[in-house]
């Protein structure tokens, strides 16, 4: 493993309000995996984890079926 300090999940969820348009952003040009928004975001995947959820619930991102059951889900701006 890394060396990568691992911050605090109540840490995380303070950026989420920053990070939300950054996320929004992206999924406009296309839906995308959880891996694909952090390699953009060049965040690590377990924040972009705990972002992409909080967004879900609260209706801003919405989850594409996946085609196969060992594919990543692909997440997408939610219809306005």
């Amino acid at each position: 493993m890394g060396t990568e300090r691992r911050r605090d999940p109540s840490e995380v969820m303070r950026d989420e309000m920053l990070m939300k348009e950054k996320i929004a952003s992206f999924l406009r040009e296309g839906p995308r995996t959880i891996p694909e928004i952090a390699d953009a975001l060049d965040c690590p995947d377990r924040e972009v984890t705990l972002w992409v959820m909080a967004l879900r619930r609260y209706g801003v991102l919405e989850e594409i079926p996946k085609p196969k059951a060992d594919d990543y889900y692909r997440y997408k701006t939610a219809k306005e």
